[in-house]
C-alpha cells in the first residue's frame, strides 16, 4: 500500500490532474545514462508507489519502447493508484535508429495504440508531445490528440519543449494540461516567457532534469560517469571539460547551504524547484532506490523566501557553464 505525501495539481477547469508533488522519471531505467537496468527499474518504481510517488514519467522513445514495458510490467494490479504519463513525437526504430520528430495525426494515433499496448492499459493519464514537430501545424496535431480523448484513450494533453506560442495555439484546439520541460537551478530560460503564459494560460510544469542531470546531487564528477553514458558525450556540454569543472565549483556552493539545513545538494535542489510554486511538479529519474528515497525527502525540507533568494544567488543563472543540449534545433524556441 502506498503512503501519503503531498499532492499537486497540473492544469485547471475541466483539464485538471492531481499527481503526487513528486514524480518518477523512467527513462534511465532503460537508456542514456549508462548500463540499463531492469530488474532495478522495477524494484524503484515499486518503491516509488509504495512511498506515494504516483506519477510516472516515461516515453515511447526511450529504449526505445522498452521502458514502456517496464513500467506497464512494474504497475501491473496496481494501475488505479498512479497517474500515468508518456509522450509520442521523437519517432525512432527498434534498433535505435533516430527518424527524426513527428507530429502527423496518423503517426499520433498510431503511437498512442502502440504505447497503451506495451504499457498494458486502456488508457494514459496525460499524454505529451515529445517534441514539436515544425513541418505540421500544432492545430494538426493537437486535432488528433484531441480525438484521443475523445475516444477515451487519453485523459489529458500535454507538450513538452513548447514555446509560448505554440503553447497557447495547442491550448485553443483543446486544454493542455501541463508542459514538459527542463528546469532546475541550472537551467532557467523558462522562468522568462514559457512560465508566465502557463500561468496565464492555467497549465501545470513538469520539470524534467530538476537536479541538472545529476549534477546538483553532488555525486557527479569527470570520473564518475559509466561507460555509454550519454553524459560523457559533446551532447551535454556542461559536464565537459572546463565547463564541468566551472560548474561543479557552483555545486560546492549548494553543497554548502545543503549542509547548514541539514539535507543533501540533491534535496536542497529539489526543493529549490518545489518551492517556485503548486503548479510545479519536478520529476527526478533514477533507477536507484536509495536515491528515490533521497529525492522524496526533498518533500521534507521547508525552504523561507529568504532561503530560496540565497540559493538562486548561489547559482547566478549567467554562472552556468555550457549549453544544455550540443544541438538544440529541435527545441521550439
Amino acid at each position: 500500500m502506498s503512503t501519503q505525501i503531498p499532492t499537486r495539481t497540473l492544469g485547471s477547469a475541466d483539464a485538471a490532474l492531481t499527481v503526487s508533488a513528486l514524480g518518477l522519471g523512467c527513462m534511465g531505467m532503460s537508456e542514456f545514462y549508462g548500463t540499463p537496468d531492469h530488474d532495478g527499474g522495477l524494484t524503484t518504481i515499486r518503491r516509488a508507489l509504495d512511498l506515494g510517488v504516483s506519477f510516472l514519467d516515461t516515453a515511447d522513445m526511450y529504449g526505445p519502447f522498452t521502458n514502456e514495458k517496464l513500467v506497464g510490467e512494474a504497475i501491473h494490479g496496481r494501475r488505479a493508484e498512479i497517474q500515468l504519463a508518456t509522450k509520442f513525437g521523437n519517432e525512432r526504430l527498434p534498433d535505435g535508429t533516430r527518424l527524426g520528430v513527428n507530429g502527423r495525426p496518423e503517426y499520433v494515433r498510431a503511437a498512442c495504440d502502440a504505447s497503451l499496448q506495451r504499457l498494458g492499459v486502456d488508457h494514459i493519464d496525460l499524454y505529451y508531445q515529445h517534441r514539436v514537430d515544425f513541418t505540421v501545424p500544432i492545430e494538426e496535431t493537437v486535432g488528433a490528440m484531441r480525438g484521443l480523448v475523445e475516444a477515451g484513450k487519453v485523459r489529458f494533453l500535454g507538450l513538452s519543449e513548447a514555446a509560448p506560442e505554440t503553447i497557447r495555439r495547442a491550448h485553443a484546439v483543446h486544454s493542455i494540461t501541463a508542459v514538459q520541460t527542463e528546469y532546475s537551478l541550472f537551467t532557467r530560460d523558462v522562468e522568462d516567457a514559457v512560465l508566465p503564459t502557463l500561468r496565464e494560460l492555467g497549465i501545470g510544469l513538469v520539470p524534467y532534469s530538476p537536479l541538472g542531470r545529476g549534477l546538483l546531487t553532488g555525486a557527479v564528477s569527470s570520473a564518475s560517469l559509466a561507460s555509454g553514458d550519454s553524459r560523457s558525450t559533446a551532447y551535454f556540454p556542461r559536464f565537459q571539460g572546463e565547463a564541468l569543472e566551472a560548474n561543479l565549483r557552483l555545486v560546492d556552493r549548494v553543497r554548502a547551504l545543503a549542509a547548514e539545513r541539514d539535507c543533501t545538494p540533491g534535496q536542497l535542489a529539489l526543493a529549490w524547484v518545489l518551492a517556485q510554486g503548486d503548479d510545479i511538479v519536478p520529476i527526478p529519474g533514477t533507477k536507484r532506490v536509495r536515491y528515490l528515497e533521497e529525492n522524496v525527502g526533498a518533500l521534507a525540507v521547508s525552504l523561507t523566501p529568504d532561503d530560496v533568494a540565497a540559493l538562486t544567488a548561489a547559482v547566478p543563472r549567467d554562472a552556468v557553464a555550457g549549453a544544455r543540449y550540443g544541438d538544440m534545433s529541435t527545441i521550439d524556441g
